[in-house]
């Protein structure tokens, strides 16, 4: 098989999982944003129809999003008090991280409604604002679940003075949580930026640079999962 042809077989398996697809979507979505904040004052109908597409898929994305809190409760049930954690401060974050999560969704779900008037929501801008904070949370709270398990697998490699005893996998592993700092570091800039006005850099960042950085976040996770893919073989 040919590296093209084989990287088509990969590919289609991933779009064929809900997570793989999601991302392809939402570098799609971004990309189509970047397109239309360069485009912004150079070509002003080019980017309010690229803008359009990034929006409808943007809309494709919420939706798919509807039935996210049932795994979602199946996880959290599962993860219980975060025994199964290394120390106490991952147990707390994965613990609290499960909470804000479980809320989330369903304040998601209220926004959705209001946004498609499928229901009459009083104060609809102060439930997106409720949604934006959760967001917020959510992100933060992933980014210090990651590093905090980045720096506590570094402090076992640290341990071992020869490089060559570990495992090729598990090295890979480890500095593919760069790559989630990284991305989730990404996300969370992403995440502030719709917050209110005066909150941060909330409503600071122009059409142009919010597509750069979500662009760059779907890469980066379409990425790990090649990654992760090719280490599990």
């Amino acid at each position: 098989m040919s590296s093209t042809s084989k990287f088509v077989s990969e590919f289609c398996d991933i779009i064929d999982s809900y997570g793989g697809r999601d991302k392809v979507m939402k570098a799609l979505c971004y990309s189509a944003k970047l397109v239309a904040g360069y485009h912004a004052k150079r070509n002003p109908d080019l980017a309010k129809r690229y803008a359009t597409a990034s929006s409808k898929i943007s809309g494709a994305r919420a939706t798919l999003r509807l039935i996210d809190d049932i795994p979602m409760i199946q996880y959290a049930l599962e993860y219980g008090l975060g025994e199964n954690e290394p120390d106490r401060v991952m147990a707390v974050l994965g613990v609290t991280a499960n909470i804000v999560d479980l809320l989330y969704y369903p304040i998601e779900k209220v926004c959705w409604l209001a946004e498609h008037k499928i229901v009459d929501v009083k104060n609809a801008d102060r439930w997106d604002n409720v949604n934006s904070i959760f967001w917020v949370l959510s992100v933060y709270l992933n980014l210090m679940r990651t590093m905090r398990n980045f720096s506590l697998n570094q402090e076992k490699l640290s341990c071992n003075p020869k490089l060559s005893d570990i495992d090729a996998t598990t090295l890979a592993k480890h500095r593919l949580e760069l790559v989630s700092i990284a991305r989730i570091s990404l996300d969370f800039v992403h995440a502030v930026s719709t917050l209110p006005g005066g909150y941060l850099w909330g409503g600071k960042l122009s059409t142009f640079q919010v597509g750069a950085i979500g662009t760059l976040s779907a890469g980066l996770g379409i990425y790990q999962i090649f990654a992760k893919r090719r280490l599990n073989k």
